[in-house]
């Protein structure tokens, strides 16, 4: 059998507990992600093997253009071996203004 007191009758001893440190202060900023290394990897002029990785991009800043391929990460690899030009080429816009792309060939050598 249960006992039921009145909850106005309950009488419960809650004790506090006060820090006896200061607290450390958070900060908002205190992430950082780790580097992605983009950027162009195989210079105007340099050789090329197939497979090499000339570029590593977000996004299509530069064109692939002959013996040239895109990965689905935009990275753009050599198909031949050979020397690496790059060039540029008039393309219209979604907004009609005509911009200048970059676009990485492999000439074979």
């Amino acid at each position: 059998m249960a006992l039921i007191i009145p909850f106005d009758k309950l009488r419960v001893n809650v004790k506090t507990f006060m820090a006896h440190k200061k607290s450390a202060g958070t900060s908002k900023n205190g992430r950082d992600s780790n580097p992605k290394y983009l950027g162009i990897k195989v210079t105007h002029g340099a050789l090329a093997k197939v497979g090499s990785v000339l570029v590593r991009q977000r996004g299509t800043d530069v064109l692939p253009g002959k013996n040239v391929s895109m990965g689905s990460d935009h990275t753009l690899f050599a198909i031949k071996d050979g020397r690496v030009s790059l060039t540029y080429k008039r393309k219209v816009h979604f907004d009609n203004k005509v911009m200048k792309k970059k676009v990485m060939n492999v000439v074979p050598a």
